[in-house]
């Protein structure tokens, strides 16, 4: 059954770049976040209150769920929105598969018992090459190149995934397996949490939308019930069953969907260097995780 909710994640949030980018198009990056996580907390709560469940009590997992709302809904999701007004969808996508690699050092700087071995080095070198092609720092200096200039919101989904990675993290070591809730609630706390975040900012952030179009109303709707909503329970039971690290290969699938959306509705270019850049991430990642070996395997890679 987790393999079903893996498959659904990734074309959830392999999708989710076409309507960000659709979205943009009429409102601002911070109203498209506060709108998203907002349907999102109510789509967790109907759930909750549907199916009868209670709402946790102890006051130390809603402060880790928190911060794991704060690193897996607001600051990436902020990033990749206002990254979306300048790049491609596709490359948006791309870029988001670099989470895993991202969740394994941090997880090496939070988890003590992770290490860094010989293998672990080699993928993690492997995957910053890929990064740095992807970027395509010769494309900078390219007035033709139609990405040229969008270094800073390159960088903003490389933050992005930063961010997914300490959540990932966090909730691997504080959070699962160390309380007595299911996923669907676990996740309604979580997006409930990140979306009040947001409506505290709501003072702060442009809203003055006249009407929206019945595409972009779809296209909210579709990031906050399924992106931000439903997504969050079967991640959250992908990271119990499977573990931080497995459970972020999410990113493998959805960039491959993201690219082909791009190009087939929104009729994106994709340069040569992004999916190159994107395979060798991912040969990365898969060397780190001991997927790919370098040599036979020995009781010393346990």
């Amino acid at each position: 059954m987790t393999a079903l909710w893996f498959i659904l994640l990734s074309i959830t949030w392999g999708s989710s770049f076409l309507f960000i980018k659709l979205a943009l198009e009429e409102i601002s990056p911070a109203y498209l976040v506060l709108l998203r996580l907002s349907f999102g907390a109510i789509t967790l709560m109907a759930i909750l209150l549907i199916t009868r469940r209670r709402l946790p009590r102890e006051p130390k997992l809603y402060l880790h769920l928190a911060v794991v709302g704060i690193f897996l809904c607001v600051l990436p999701l902020l990033l990749f929105a206002w990254a979306g007004q300048f790049i491609p969808s596709g490359l948006s996508a791309i870029y988001n598969a670099t989470t895993p690699l991202m969740t394994l050092l941090i997880g090496l700087a939070i988890i003590p018992n992770e290490k860094l071995n010989g293998s672990r080095l080699i993928g993690i070198f492997i995957g910053g090459i890929g990064i740095l092609t992807v970027l395509g720092p010769w494309q900078f200096f390219d007035s033709a190149n139609p990405i040229q200039g969008t270094g800073f919101a390159q960088i903003a989904c490389l933050l992005g995934t930063a961010s997914y990675g300490i959540a990932f993290t966090w909730m691997r070591r504080f959070v699962s397996g160390k309380f007595q809730y299911d996923s669907p609630t676990l996740a309604a706390v979580q997006v409930g949490l990140a979306a009040l975040l947001m409506v505290a900012f709501v003072p702060f952030i442009d809203i003055n939308v006249i009407a929206f179009s019945p595409l972009v109303i779809v296209s909210v709707l579709i990031l906050g019930i399924f992106g931000s909503g439903i997504a969050y329970i079967w991640n959250t039971r992908i990271v119990n069953s499977w573990g931080a690290a497995p459970a972020s290969t999410v990113t493998y699938l959805s960039p491959l969907i993201g690219v082909i959306l791009g190009v087939v509705v929104l009729n994106e270019d994709v340069s040569w260097n992004q999916p190159v850049g994107g395979v060798i991430t991912v040969l990365g990642i898969l060397i780190t995780q001991k997927v790919v070996r370098l040599r036979p395997p020995s009781d010393k890679d346990d």
